[in-house]
């Protein structure tokens, strides 16, 4: 199985129990951004949610990386975390001055996250959607947005993001609602059901089954996997494109999300050099269970 647009990472890449389990034992802290971003071909920032960044850090970020790797950047708490969504451009706006495009060919897409008790209105996330550029800076920007409340599982939803063009985050979680419905060109995944006792976070044979999901959405595809979770299938048929797949190892099993991580690009038939070598390897020590809000 080979599917050369699908990139699979993690959220973040400082992390105290990857030390010794994902990274080399006595790695520097300052080498882990070098070390993680050869081992995946992707990692999402959690850290551009809380607080703002500086142009000179998502530049040191981008000369820490080689040439293919991209992340993607999770949007400030201060646009999605608010009753009236049409309010937040200027906090949009200065998330976007704050320097992203800094990171060049290395920024992939925007993703901003919704808290579980935001519910769907149309006008209302419509506004949202509204404020997003295309562009910014000379960029094309690629946005994505995760929503955790069960009304927005509704037609009028897919609908809305159809009409935008952007992207719902598929999640595979316990609690949050599962919509794999295709409204963009590109599709971006979290999946968050991992246990840190498996050492590749999900067991083989769930990896095989994501691993057939990711190359059936980027061959322009519909998978078997998700099927259950398409919300409002699109009135007349849509021709088949090729598309950039996004698949990020998050929360659930957090300790072995890098394996996973590697588990699934091996499965694509897309392992990264370092990852083949075997250096970034899960230690077989055991370990145990840490959570973090992601």
């Amino acid at each position: 199985m080979s599917a050369a647009n699908v990139r699979t990472g993690i959220g973040g890449w400082t992390f105290e129990p990857w030390r010794g389990t994902f990274y080399p034992d006595k790695l520097p802290q300052a080498k882990e951004l070098e070390f993680a971003s050869r081992a995946l071909r992707t990692i999402e920032i959690n850290g551009t949610y809380y607080r703002s960044q500086t142009p000179a850090t998502y530049a040191k970020w981008a000369e820490a990386v080689p040439d293919g790797f991209v992340f993607s950047l999770k949007g400030p708490r201060f646009a999605t975390n608010r009753r009236i969504l049409a309010e937040a451009g200027e906090s949009i706006s200065r998330f976007l001055d704050s320097g992203p495009t800094m990171l060049g060919d290395h920024l992939g897409p925007m993703l901003w996250q919704f808290a579980p008790t935001k519910k769907f209105d149309a006008a209302d996330f419509g506004a949202f959607l509204a404020l997003l550029p295309k562009t910014f800076d000379g960029r094309k920007l690629r946005h994505v947005v995760e929503v955790r409340h069960p009304t927005f599982q509704c037609p009028e939803f897919v609908a809305l993001l159809r009409e935008f063009e952007i992207p719902v985050v598929y999640a595979d979680h316990p609690e949050y609602p599962a919509i794999a419905d295709v409204t963009g060109d590109f599709v971006y995944a979290r999946l968050q059901k991992g246990e840190d006792d498996i050492p590749t976070g999900y067991a083989p044979k769930d990896i095989a089954a994501w691993a057939k999901a990711a190359a059936t959405w980027a061959e322009g595809g519909a998978p078997e996997k998700t099927a259950a979770d398409v919300v409002a299938p699109p009135s007349k048929a849509v021709k088949a494109k090729p598309r950039d797949v996004f698949v990020y190892f998050i929360s659930g099993g957090k300790i072995r999300a890098p394996a996973a991580a590697q588990a699934l690009a091996e499965a694509l038939g897309t392992p990264t050099p370092t990852a083949a070598t075997g250096v970034a390897k899960p230690a077989k020590a055991a370990v145990k269970t840490a959570k973090r809000k992601t």
